[in-house]
């Protein structure tokens, strides 16, 4: 074998080596600046002022976590206003949920992830860590089940772009009908679970204490 082969295919075993390890993250200390980014569902829909995950999870943290939810976004239009929010609070973090609105109106789900994967990239381009939170994509079947789950672009997007991934928090709690003010929103309870779950992940993820 040629010295330079020999050499390529000890690149490709410690290529093939490193993706087989779990990825491993720094915490974020407390003061840490985030920014939670999302629909009525980051933004506390369903409950009272303060009752929010954001809020909660900032308080199991120390994080300064920016609410950054608006009833209604989409993906889609997510990625006109991302840009502004990063440039304005800088956040070492970004915690992206959103979706269920793009759901809703049954946009098809490859072009939704694909408005999710530009606002990751806009996330790292600024400095952020990204998280996503799996967002189920509601149909007629998992009503009538009284289950939801998360949709699959999800957990695609986290191989993929090595995003680390909340996953199934937000579906087990619509799946309780005690922790939700509607078919689509938490209630209070159901947002104390959210941010304890979110938190509860992080911290297996290393990123939180």
């Amino acid at each position: 074998m040629k010295r330079r082969d020999f050499v390529l295919f000890g690149i490709l075993g410690m290529a093939l080596a490193a993706c087989g390890k779990r990825q491993k993250f720094s915490a974020f200390s407390s003061g840490s600046r985030v920014l939670a980014f999302g629909d009525s569902v980051t933004y506390g829909t369903g409950a009272s002022a303060g009752e929010d995950w954001p809020t909660l999870l900032g308080g199991l943290t120390g994080w300064q976590i920016v609410n950054a939810g608006v009833p209604g976004d989409t993906a889609e239009a997510g990625r006109a206003r991302i840009g502004t929010l990063l440039d304005e609070h800088q956040p070492e973090l970004v915690i992206i949920e959103i979706g269920g609105n793009d759901f809703l109106r049954r946009r098809p789900p490859d072009a939704v992830k694909q408005d999710l994967k530009a606002l990751v990239a806009a996330a790292r381009s600024a400095g952020a860590q990204v998280v996503l939170v799996g967002v189920p994509e509601l149909s007629l079947l998992a009503s009538l089940a009284g289950k939801a789950s998360d949709s699959a672009i999800y957990g695609e997007l986290g191989k993929e772009e090595g995003v680390p991934v909340i996953a199934d928090v937000f579906s087990d709690i619509l799946s309780r009908p005690e922790l939700c003010a509607d078919k689509i929103h938490p209630n209070a309870a159901g947002y104390r679970q959210m941010a304890a779950g979110i938190h509860a992940t992080l911290k297996r993820l290393g990123l939180a204490r």
